[in-house]
């Protein structure tokens, strides 16, 4: 971390979904739920219910830029948002669930504009993008209860969320995976039938079960990072084994009922590679988890290249560590 902190505004719909994507990233100090871009001074969440006072829901994240730069910051938010729904978010009508970024400076302007037509020529949408570019003004802190919503009610939180339609959006819109044609060019025939058919590769001969370079471990298929070196133990399963993933948000778990047994499975977000599975026989110590992983869903990135490979927010891990 450096000694910079700049603040970055953005309304998403429902700012309970719009922590989780951010708060574990690294350079991101903290994530703050509230309410922005209305008249009222200090209005109760009631109030911005109402349509009345003019606020978005929105929350607000302090940062190191030399650790996340605005520019990711900006590329994860649109992945978190219908950006073409001019009267909310998914489920969520009003005004006060529209979509903006707010900016506090004039290169947050330019950065935000640039990204947004960016968005709009991109090809990825079939409507016009509706999110509004503003200034920044006064940002109200929401209620207690609605910080850290998804860690204080997780069970509301995961039933609210998959109902409202967003994380589906979210899949369909942004899942970088390719063809099938496509991926058996680029993948060898062990990594496809792992990450694409849910296969298990053998125990004790796969690439990383015994890996103890410190790195990152990212989807093979997307890039997208999953895993680090410093969440790694050995577990004796002949696989490689973490506690955690680097961020929550990055992988997803479903119900596997195969083979006899009830097990969660673990995927990526954005491929949708099959991973592994995560069991609760981890080390109590760190939170008790196990995710048993397949060597054969991962690439591994040195953290002397992480800046080479375009992952260079990650490298303040290892100089902590």
């Amino acid at each position: 971390m450096s000694n910079r902190q700049e603040l970055a505004t953005f309304a998403g719909g429902c700012f309970w979904c719009m922590v989780s994507p951010f708060e574990e990233m690294p350079g991101i100090i903290k994530v703050v739920s509230g309410y922005t871009g209305g008249h009222k001074e200090n209005p109760t969440y009631e109030e911005v219910c109402s349509e009345t006072t003019g606020h978005y829901e929105a929350v607000q994240i302090t940062f190191d830029p030399e650790v996340f730069p605005y520019e990711k910051l900006l590329q994860l938010y649109w992945q978190q948002i219908d950006p073409t729904d001019p009267g909310g978010q998914f489920y969520d009508r009003g005004d006060s669930y529209r979509t903006a970024i707010f900016y506090h400076n004039d290169e947050q302007k330019e950065l935000a504009e640039l990204s947004k037509q960016e968005l709009a020529t991109s090809g990825r949408f079939d409507k016009p993008i509706a999110t509004q570019i503003l200034p920044a003004g006064p940002f109200y802190e929401a209620e207690e209860y609605h910080q850290g919503y998804h860690h204080k009610n997780p069970a509301h939180y995961k039933r609210y969320r998959q109902a409202s339609g967003r994380d589906e959006f979210i899949e369909r819109h942004w899942t970088r995976k390719g063809s099938s044609e496509e991926l058996r060019q680029r993948l060898n025939s062990m990594q496809y039938e792992v990450t694409q058919n849910n296969g298990t590769e053998p125990p004790f001969r796969n690439e990383f079960w015994d890996h103890k370079q410190e790195g990152l471990y990212v989807d093979i298929v997307s890039g997208e990072p999953l895993f680090s070196s410093l969440d790694k133990f050995d577990s004796g399963c002949g696989w490689p084994s973490f506690t955690r993933p680097l961020h929550g948000y990055h992988v997803k778990e479903r119900m596997d009922l195969s083979h006899g047994m009830v097990r969660t499975e673990v995927r990526s977000r954005f491929a949708d590679s099959h991973l592994g599975h995560v069991f609760p026989d981890g080390p109590r110590d760190k939170g008790g988890l196990r995710y048993c992983i397949n060597s054969a869903a991962l690439r591994f990135i040195p953290k002397e290249d992480l800046e080479k490979e375009g992952y260079g927010e990650y490298r303040t891990l290892f100089e902590q560590s």
